[in-house]
């Protein structure tokens, strides 16, 4: 790791300061009234003009705040900063011009970084492609059972405009940070940062793998204490290893093996501390129990060792771990537990939208009917298929582009019975768990998994799940 004292950004004086903010939506709104309100002069660009950006338009205009929808590629006259929504391309033409003039981008979450007060909480930020909203809210409930004030924010729905500058006052914060986020926050130093995991992801917005991976390690820049960084995932080392770090912020490993000193692991059941103790060489502080996380499968149980690393780094002591972990319920549609039928487990992890979340669902069981298929958004399933094959009992694939993983199956696990569902009425997902049924044998799991997004068929990754559950509890009933 790099060394070097890094600043904290200057105060910021909007006071008649030509902003121009891009983008609407969830971060555009909040971020055009705060800096309204700081006496800026604001002028907020939007690409569409739905019924949804006029009714926002109109909200904003009634303020005082110049709106233009339908124009998201020029730069408004005399702009002074622009402020982005982090879904926001970066080979947009509108940043270009910014460029050309000199004119810096910053995201919501730089503008946040931005506002603090001299007293701020500190934040415990959280990347990676899977399992950061999980990690956070693990971390909340861990620094809530040491007696913090704290809020899961950023990523995760909980604005950062909103806890930074809302009357609640915070003793630090638990931050989720998406690859768009950190893109455009050049500025923000966390106390202590975490990379779970790195896979291909989002690469149509950044570019390559090498821009999204660089994009998450920016969230180690600046760190004071701890950068966390995953044992298996050579990628996440090698970005802690580039960071630019304040002077004695040491490296942190999480693993589900054996700690080696300056790690958290897991012995005999037990998740350990082999970093934040005395004498780490010799020594371990027990944590938890493998049972106190909930679900208890491998990539939960690395989750849990990240969010005990950054509470670690807090100085949050060992029992607040356990209690925290304790006290953490899932969000639904997260390998939830629907039911067992005919000695069957039914299980929704239909938040699992891209191959790495997949994979790792389709870890913790043994054998499994798969349901899967969407849309893959440019993915590829030979990898995953290779090595879930042995543990596949029969697969049901549904969805626009099935094919990619019918025809990943037919090359590596061609033993496995596949039903292939052609349908994409709402009727589909019923359908498809009875053919699970079909398939499954008593101690298998049926698993929806889907490895893809599911926007050819639902409003969302909720409401496929909420349809899986739907048929499960409809197969229960009929048995009853």
């Amino acid at each position: 790791m790099g060394s070097g004292q890094v600043t904290s950004s200057e105060p910021f004086d909007f006071q008649g300061k030509h902003v121009t903010v891009a983008g609407l939506g969830v971060s555009g709104v909040p971020a055009a009234k705060v800096l309204h309100g700081l006496g800026a002069t604001v002028t907020v660009v939007n690409d569409g003009a739905d019924e949804r950006a006029r009714a926002q338009a109109a909200e904003l205009e009634a303020l005082g705040i110049t709106v233009r929808l339908g124009d998201g590629d020029s730069l408004p006259e005399g702009t002074e900063l622009i402020v982005t929504a982090p879904g926001w391309k970066p080979d947009k033409p509108l940043f270009a011009a910014a460029a050309q003039a000199g004119v810096p981008v910053w995201g919501d979450v730089e503008l946040a970084w931005r506002l603090r007060g001299p007293d701020a909480a500190p934040w415990l930020a959280v990347t990676g492609t899977n399992g950061k909203t999980t990690t956070v809210q693990m971390l909340a409930s861990i620094l809530k059972a040491a007696g913090l004030r704290t809020a899961a924010v950023g990523n995760i729905g909980v604005s950062l405009l909103d806890a930074v500058l809302g009357e609640e006052k915070y003793d630090v914060l638990a931050v989720e940070l998406s690859s768009y986020q950190l893109h455009w926050a050049p500025s923000l130093r966390a106390h202590s940062a975490a990379v779970l995991n790195l896979a291909p992801d989002h690469l149509d917005w950044h570019g390559s793998m090498e821009a999204y991976a660089a994009d998450k390690g920016r969230i180690y820049e600046g760190n004071r204490v701890a950068c966390v960084y995953n044992v298996a995932d050579k990628a996440t080392e090698d970005l802690v290893r580039e960071a630019d770090v304040e002077e004695g912020c040491r490296a942190i490993g999480f693993t589900l093996g054996t700690p080696a000193p300056s790690q958290l692991g897991v012995v005999e059941g037990i998740l350990v501390d082999r970093a934040f103790v005395e004498n780490r060489q010799k020594n371990a502080q027990e944590l938890a129990e493998v049972a106190d996380v909930d679900p208890p499968a491998p990539h939960n149980i690395a989750n849990a060792l990240a969010a005990a690393a950054l509470a670690r780094a807090y100085g949050v002591p060992a029992k607040a771990v356990r209690d925290g972990l304790r006290a953490f319920t899932p969000d639904a549609h997260r390998i939830a537990h629907v039911a067992d039928v005919d000695e069957v487990a039914y299980v929704d992890d239909s938040k699992a939208t891209n191959t790495h979340a997949a994979e790792a669902s389709l870890a913790a069981y043994e054998s499994i009917v798969w349901i899967a298929g969407g849309l893959a958004k440019g993915a590829v399933f030979d990898e995953l298929v290779t090595k879930a094959a042995k543990r596949l009992r029969g697969a049901v694939l549904i969805g626009a582009d099935r094919a990619l993983i019918r025809e990943a199956l037919a090359r590596h696990a061609p033993e496995v019975p596949v039903v292939d569902l052609d349908r994409t009425d709402t009727g589909a997902m019923r359908a498809a768990v009875q053919e699970a049924r079909r398939l499954a044998r008593p101690g298998d799991t049926v698993l929806l998994a889907p490895a893809c997004a599911s926007m050819d068929m639902f409003v969302n990754y909720n409401k496929r799940g909420d349809a899986f559950a739907d048929a499960v509890r409809e197969l229960g009933s009929a048995e009853g």
